[in-house]
């Protein structure tokens, strides 16, 4: 009947004042200051809230447009404040004395209405999204549509899930919803494999823009600009894109990008990487209003981000207690990183993805990062990290709620970039940095001097903060001046260099060598020497280098292109030509020293040792037989290179779809996608069957 979608429109409204009331009517109670004369006021009060910010809505979005994002969340904060001052003002039963006793109200009913929900089992994002279901048009709330719906594709990308750690949650009940779409036979579970390097700028450098040619590494040192790129820094991520792009990415026919590194071509890129310092930022503020300025919402999302920190700092303090290795710190500014990531940052992608489908953008892709920057410091498989797991399986759940009210019929397809292994960190096996090392390594035996060196101190969780708020940040040089460090707590003097300084940086003298590290995945470059040095030549230089590297247990292979040879891995019992057409008895000298990464592990380091700026050598972390390995940066929880879990990333698709024969490879007896590009290319054609490509 034509009256039900008005009456259950009214029965939402009705419902969200009555939570509202309960939620202001609590805390009336518990503060003395304020009070209200029945609980028919406070409902009154609630009411009135609700209607002034639909009211000021759309005055927040002028003001939004003009002031972006920024200009979202102060006007949002400020507008709740004064209608609930105005609302609490004109009913008569209702006594405030201050704005900060108004404030102090809104925090406190948001706290109410958060545990409330958190008591019965709701899902914390349906309360972002019910929000922007109330304000949507009409026909979308009511899922009104004239005849069939064209169709959407929806992509959501859990960042660093590895397939056999979704598969882990499925098993112990963390993914309902995923779990339901498995059993019913709507989605069929597929793995793809994540290319070395397997980080999250090259496998979206592939899913978005079908190459990762540009992308070495998550840092690398340009030898033609003269610094080190590194892309969680928006100037650098722009960097990328441009060399990237021909205009035609996954998402350059309508498509939304939200949260990504890059934009896939989208005319709409919101909170990307590499549109966080251009013209709009982070992206327009109308945007982002409705999350900011909605009645409880930015105060509650607050208040959880809060007590997301006080669980970090309990769970971390559990780790210690417990013993539990192999272990990193867990304190400073991970704790608000967390909170932000896994709270402020979900809450507000599920806002912007909601509005990007009832928007009906053709295809949407956002990545949601919650678990990878938890598995990062706790661990891939521990329960903090699969917990996390739990809240992306309920933000899924409220976007396909969302999606059956759009106004296209949305297809899901989930996927990650990579995956991540467990292991000690090398500082932690070796008792010293590689950085660390290898100066120690190029520096003459009587101890004179060091050699000069570069690295990147950019860390790759604090990506979605950057795009958020286009931040930049720079490279640290280590001075060749500085005396020979004694241990891990040398002297050494440091000079901060802006990482994307471009033409600045050729005033300021090369180092002698570039270190950055990626996960388990290191290179080195020799800044003073021209284009890609030889093995010989570094032999001849620094003849201890290289096997002082193989020496230490936490190093597996080291990769290096020799002059008349090609590429070579060279291990310590061993080496391998990587050449193709090579046979296998000809190829390897001692020991195969790929063998315990797997038959994928020759192709990829073949293909990252052809890259235009990979480094001058590319070293592996050791692997054991439990797929440990070892990172190069203090992160318990890795991924980069080769080893363990962090190249088996995961694709689930609807079960109806097909991943086609001739865009998979063998990978030890398995057909599957290999490389992000063949993912790319499989969205494609997925897309241009759905009917929203050309």
């Amino acid at each position: 009947m034509w009256w039900r979608p008005a009456l259950r429109e009214a029965a939402e409204s009705l419902g969200a004042a009555v939570t509202s009331a309960i939620a202001l009517g609590l805390a009336f109670v518990v503060l003395d200051a304020a009070g209200a004369r029945s609980w028919l006021d406070v409902l009154l009060a609630a009411v009135l809230i609700a209607v002034g910010h639909r009211l000021a809505r759309p005055v927040l979005r002028v003001v939004a447009s003009v002031l972006g994002i920024v200009g979202a969340m102060v006007a949002g904060l400020a507008a709740q404040v004064v209608v609930a001052w105005a609302a609490l003002t004109l009913v008569a039963g209702i006594v405030v004395r201050s704005w900060l006793e108004v404030l102090v109200l809104l925090v406190v009913a948001s706290v109410v209405l958060a545990s409330g929900r958190w008591l019965v089992g709701a899902n914390d994002s349906s309360y972002v999204v019910g929000d922007v279901l109330r304000v949507a048009p009409a026909g979308a709330r009511r899922g009104e549509t004239s005849g069939a719906r064209p169709r959407g594709l929806l992509v959501v990308q859990l960042d660093g899930v590895s397939r056999e750690v979704l598969v882990h949650a499925v098993q112990a009940g963390l993914a309902p919803t995923i779990t339901r779409w498995l059993r019913s036979g709507s989605h069929r579970l597929a793995g793809w494999w994540a290319s070395v390097p397997a980080t999250t700028p090259a496998s979206q450098a592939g899913l978005l823009h079908g190459s990762t040619a540009a992308v070495p590494a998550f840092r690398w040192w340009d030898k033609e600009l003269g610094r080190v790129v590194v892309t969680n820094h928006p100037v650098d991520a722009a960097l990328v894109e441009a060399r990237l792009s021909d205009g035609h990415g996954l998402l350059a026919h309508g498509g939304a990008a939200v949260s990504t590194m890059f934009t896939g071509d989208a005319p709409t890129a919101l909170l990307v990487m590499s549109r966080a310092r251009g013209r709009r930022g982070p992206g327009p503020g109308t945007a982002f209003i409705r999350f900011f300025a909605s009645p409880y919402v930015l105060t509650r999302t607050i208040g959880l981000t809060l007590g997301e920190m006080v669980k970090e700092l309990y769970q971390g303090h559990r780790q210690r207690v417990r013993r539990v290795e192999p272990r990193v710190p867990r304190r400073g500014a991970y704790v608000a990183l967390r909170a932000l990531s896994n709270v402020l940052l979900r809450d507000l992608n599920t806002a912007v993805v909601a509005e990007q489908l009832l928007d009906g953008a053709p295809t949407v892709f956002v990545d949601l990062v919650d678990y990878d920057e938890i598995a990062h410091h706790a661990g891939p498989l521990r329960p903090e990290a699969l917990r996390a797991l739990e809240g992306l399986d309920r933000v899924l759940h409220v976007l396909v709620q969302v999606a059956a009210r759009a106004p296209r019929d949305y297809a899901v397809v989930v996927l990650s970039d990579h995956g991540q292994s467990l292991g000690a960190t090398f500082e932690q096996v070796e008792g010293a940095s590689l950085l660390e090392v290898v100066r120690d390594l190029m520096t003459p035996e009587t101890g004179g001097g060091r050699a000069a060196a570069v690295r990147s101190d950019a860390r790759e969780e604090w990506s979605p903060l950057n795009a958020l708020l286009g931040a930049s940040g720079g490279a640290r040089v280590t001075d060749r001046s500085a005396p020979a460090a004694s241990g891990r707590g040398g002297a050494r003097r440091d000079a901060a260099v802006d990482a994307s300084a471009g033409a600045d940086a050729e005033a300021e003298p090369r180092p002698e060598v570039a270190v950055t590290a990626s996960g388990n995945l290191a290179m080195l470059w020799f800044p003073r020497l021209p284009g890609r040095v030889p093995l010989e030549e570094i032999a001849r230089r620094w003849p201890l280098l290289v096997d002082g590297l193989l020496a230490r247990a936490a190093i597996g292979v080291v990769v290096a292109a020799t002059a008349h040879r090609g590429p070579v891995a060279i291990g310590a019992r061993g080496t391998r030509l990587l050449a193709d057409g090579v046979d296998l008895a000809s190829a390897v000298h001692g020991q195969d020293p790929l063998a315990p990464y797997g038959p994928r592990a020759r192709p990829d380091l073949l293909r990252l040792a052809g890259l235009a700026d990979a480094g001058d050598l590319v070293v592996v972390s050791s692997v054991d037989r439990y797929g440990q390995v070892h990172a190069f940066e203090e992160l318990v929880g890795s991924h980069g290179g080769l080893g363990g879990a962090q190249n088996d990333a995961l694709l689930l698709h609807p079960a109806d779809w097909t991943v086609e024969a001739d865009l998979c490879t063998d990978v030890d007896g398995t057909s599957r996608l290999v490389g992000a590009e063949s993912v790319h290319q499989q969205l494609v054609r997925w897309q241009r069957a759905l009917g929203v490509r050309p």
